[in-house]
């Protein structure tokens, strides 16, 4: 069996050590980058499962390699920051972060998301789900690809997150049912969390404006008030 690898990127290398030793009581391979440079090195010469970024590193910062690894890989990325504040929970949520931990933070909670991470991702990859639900979805001018992950809107490709794709997919599958924001948290994150419905607010918003929502009259993601979400093609 393959050993997980978990790359670590931060420039405090007391933060990484730390981050590494917990990481690795779990069975899994570790690798520190000390910049954000080094990091998209790590994930272009090593398989990397999963990725724990701080936000404010030297040269590139967090945000800017989570956006370049975005570009050709979907594995799970978990940002360790000292920035606490709820815009920069939600730029990093939008940018492409599977997840949010701020520091000061107790490593075996962290260690735990790493799990509930990397179980979800593996759900989401296993060949019989695939086979199961390969299903070109279409809906007007959207067009959803499981297979490939990629959503087209009027025959042109929406740049879509893997959380926003998962999402739409799920939304999509099961056309005018009405799933609360905990329901969709549940179902695609493969876990319950207390801050979950905040969370899926901003990604069905980040999700809306790509669709074009906000200039056209088509509204594929309809609200229903005081109950959650549904898909209307």
């Amino acid at each position: 069996m393959k050993q997980v690898t978990i790359l670590i990127a931060d420039d405090e290398a007391e933060i990484a050590e730390l981050v590494a030793l917990h990481v690795k009581k779990e069975g899994y391979h570790t690798i520190i980058a000390a910049d954000g440079k080094a990091a998209l090195q790590a994930v272009q010469t090593h398989s990397i499962d999963l990725a724990i970024l701080d936000i404010m590193m030297p040269g590139l910062d967090g945000y800017e390699v989570t956006r370049l690894i975005r570009e050709q890989h979907n594995m799970p990325i978990i940002f360790l920051s000292a920035k606490t504040s709820d815009l920069d929970k939600i730029s990093g949520l939008v940018m492409g972060a599977d997840d949010y931990m701020t520091k000061p933070f107790n490593p075996m909670e962290l260690v735990a998301r790493v799990n509930a991470q990397l179980r979800r991702f593996k759900q989401l990859n296993q060949p019989a789900v695939a086979v199961a639900s390969n299903k070109v979805l279409e809906a007007g001018g959207l067009v959803i690809y499981p297979e490939e992950r990629t959503v087209s809107l009027y025959g042109e490709t929406i740049e879509l997150t893997p959380k926003e794709f998962d999402i739409l997919y799920l939304l999509a599958r099961y056309p005018k049912k009405v799933f609360s924001a905990d329901n969709i948290f549940e179902m695609v994150w493969g876990e319950a969390y207390y801050e979950g419905s905040n969370t899926v607010m901003v990604h069905i918003r980040t999700l809306r404006k790509k669709l074009g929502e906000e200039k056209t009259k088509n509204k594929w993601i309809k609200t229903v008030w005081g109950v959650g979400y549904s898909f209307h093609g």
